[in-house]
């Protein structure tokens, strides 16, 4: 059953609130936090904003020179080290590092690919449903137990709007049969969505909880695999390459970007709450599928609890098989 608190808080804040406004009077001061892709994009600002409030803040970062340049003044650079979503030991090796005497309160899976060629990891799983699920199931699972269950931790992982472009593809999770970039980003977002409910359904009695979060349309390098023509016939971009008046009036900046992971990582109005789909700084409605609710709402199927549990059991599966 569908969480009845699934449903807008009217929290006060909204798509184009900034970070300054969320953390307005929130001392993290003695909190520790872990970003994925905590360098570039939304994420460099999501990190700026929780150092900012106090954090110490931990970045696992593909490449973590380009990540020291990034993040130069905003967190130390021995905060900065080496991980791949895409190869499991590379998060192992970093979560052996850091979890000796962490005591974690904010955990931010952030870090994403989107609508890339077809590419398959070393296992045979499809890239993104590979780094966007299961290398963030498997961090997560590192740390859990480094997580401050007398404090509490809040867990926050980026889905998409892009969920409503699949639900999970249960014949063919890894695309063996044929390949949509669309559909892979989708069926991953979704998947993002699941591991949230399950997550806090297993682990809220520690005081443990979690969030998924669409952070809103943004121009990033999370962009990288598209060509122009391709954003200009999604209705981003004018024919000359200039921004659309769609694009204007519904895209986010960097730092607005950020605002709804920091709310959901945060904000009080979300104490003994978890396994929510949030938007623009509230937690979304339930969306029928019309096409005026494409940008905004959640579908049933990224939000179904027993969606949620069978995602577990793969995962677990497919990590068992390696």
């Amino acid at each position: 059953m569908i969480s009845n608190d699934q449903k807008n808080l009217n929290s006060g804040f909204g798509a184009k609130s900034e970070p300054s406004e969320i953390l307005d009077g929130i001392n993290l001061s003695g909190k520790t936090a872990i970003v994925t892709g905590g360098y570039s994009g939304i994420g460099i600002e999501t990190t700026r904003a929780l150092s900012e409030a106090g954090a110490s803040v931990i970045i696992p970062a593909r490449r973590p020179e380009e990540a020291m340049v990034a993040l130069d003044g905003i967190i130390p650079k021995d905060h900065i080290f080496e991980m791949d979503l895409s190869d499991l030991e590379s998060i192992k090796r970093f979560t052996d590092l850091v979890k000796k005497n962490l005591s974690l309160n904010i955990l931010i899976n952030n870090a994403g690919i989107m609508a890339c060629p077809e590419s398959k990891t070393s296992n045979g799983w499809d890239l993104q449903f590979a780094v966007n699920h299961i290398g963030h199931f498997v961090l997560t699972h590192e740390l859990v137990d480094s997580m401050d269950q007398s404090s509490g931790a809040r867990i926050i992982n980026l889905s998409s709007t892009a969920h409503k472009f699949s639900g999970i593809c249960w014949d063919d999770i890894h695309f063996s049969n044929s390949y949509d970039k669309w559909v892979s980003y989708g069926q991953s977002k979704t998947a993002t969505s699941l591991f949230s409910i399950e997550l806090d359904r297993r682990f809220k009695d520690k005081n443990i909880r979690s969030f998924a979060v669409h952070p809103g349309g943004i121009f990033t390098p999370l962009q990288r695999h598209l060509q122009q023509e391709e954003m200009v016939a999604m209705g981003w971009l004018n024919a000359d390459g200039s921004l659309s008046e769609l694009a204007k009036a519904g895209f986010k900046s960097s730092t607005q970007g950020a605002s709804t992971s920091l709310w959901a990582a945060t904000s009080s109005q979300l104490d003994n709450k978890g396994g929510l789909y949030c938007e623009n700084c509230d937690v979304a409605n339930l969306a029928g599928g019309s096409p005026e609710e494409r940008y905004f709402g959640v579908r049933d199927w990224a939000v179904d609890p027993s969606e949620a549990e069978k995602l577990w059991h793969c995962t677990e599966k497919m990590l068992a098989n390696i």
